[in-house]
């Protein structure tokens, strides 16, 4: 038995499968649908003809990923003490105990990124999704501590993508506003991804924010402009980690379909409150992926030794990490 289904084991509440969104029908959506798609050829086909391509020698843009794209990227600063105050890992936080958690969380993480000491380079390992069974279960949460923590590393860069389209929560989380983002790159093939990066002052975190409202977001998740965007970055950034705040896997299918990108998936369970069988489900959707680590969320103040870590900290969160696969 993998450490995930014992963790999950621990789980006992009742469970019913969340709708997942309708298709598209009627001659109107069908309508719209036929507009989405053109634009995501068109947008599909910019990243293609990228003249940046040429220009980029990796390694080069030592402040981050919005330093090679063209345009101007924004800049904002993260207010530290808003995080420190909602429990949230900062960059000084030194020895605090969310930070060791952090740091014990990213290390198996970073180490098949980058292959460090006898773990192999994992493919696409830099590539990692965050993501959940159901809402609420803190994964946004989880991600941006990530990825706070993996910018502080010396040889670390991060991008902080909010592919979460549909319920959007970094920007509540970081007190910042972000009209553009990831949707409207996708769409609109003229948008340069660095006129909608956002730098940030925490030293190598940039985000891309979600970006406008549409309709029909998350099924932008599963297109090929969506593919094309994640091969761009995948093979323009290696030496980078690229941190995707994903949808719930149940909520929404589109999620599973971003899943199959990724190198590694970081997969929030709320301790003592998400079902064994949405833990079951969710994880079905991801086994294409053959290295999960589950993060135990919210678990109260005791340890399971020989089954995972098991961590806790005065706001009543704890973390676990083990490994699904090989």
């Amino acid at each position: 038995m993998s450490i995930i289904e014992k963790a999950a084991g621990k789980l006992h509440t009742p469970y019913q499968t969340p709708p997942v969104q309708e298709p598209i029908t009627g001659q109107d959506s069908a309508r719209e649908r036929a507009l989405i798609e053109a634009s995501i050829e068109r947008a599909a086909a910019s990243f293609a003809e990228s003249p940046a391509d040429k220009a980029y020698s990796p390694g080069t843009d030592v402040d981050g990923p919005s330093t090679v794209w063209g345009g101007t990227s924004r800049k904002v600063s993260i207010d530290v003490q808003r995080l420190k105050a909602r429990g949230m890992v900062t960059p000084e936080a030194g020895r605090e105990r969310i930070a060791e958690e952090f740091r014990l969380i990213k290390r198996p993480l970073l180490s098949r990124a980058f292959g460090h000491g006898d773990t192999p380079r994992v493919p696409r390992g830099n590539l990692i999704m965050v993501t959940s069974s159901l809402p609420g279960e803190g994964k946004s949460f989880t991600a941006i501590n990530l990825a706070i923590s993996m910018a502080t590393e010396m040889e670390n860069t991060v991008l902080l993508v909010d592919a979460d389209v549909a319920k959007s929560a970094i920007p509540r989380y970081l007190g910042i506003e972000a009209e553009q983002g990831l949707i409207d790159v996708l769409r609109n093939p003229r948008l340069a991804l660095a006129d909608v990066l956002i730098k940030t002052d925490i030293a190598k975190l940039t985000l891309l924010p979600a970006g406008s409202p549409f309709s029909h977001a998350n099924e932008l998740l599963a297109s090929s402009a969506m593919k094309s965007f994640v091969e761009e970055i995948a093979n323009r950034y290696p030496d980078r980690i690229i941190l995707f705040d994903s949808p719930p896997l149940l909520v929404t299918s589109e999620a599973s379909v971003l899943a199959s990108y990724m190198g590694q998936i970081v997969f929030v369970v709320e301790a003592e409150r998400t079902p064994q069988e949405a833990v079951k489900d969710a994880l079905a959707h991801v086994a294409g992926c053959e290295h999960v680590g589950l993060v135990l969320n919210k678990l109260p103040h005791r340890a399971m030794p020989g089954e995972y870590y098991a961590y806790g900290y005065g706001y009543g969160y704890g973390y676990g990490y083990g490994s699904h696969g090989t």
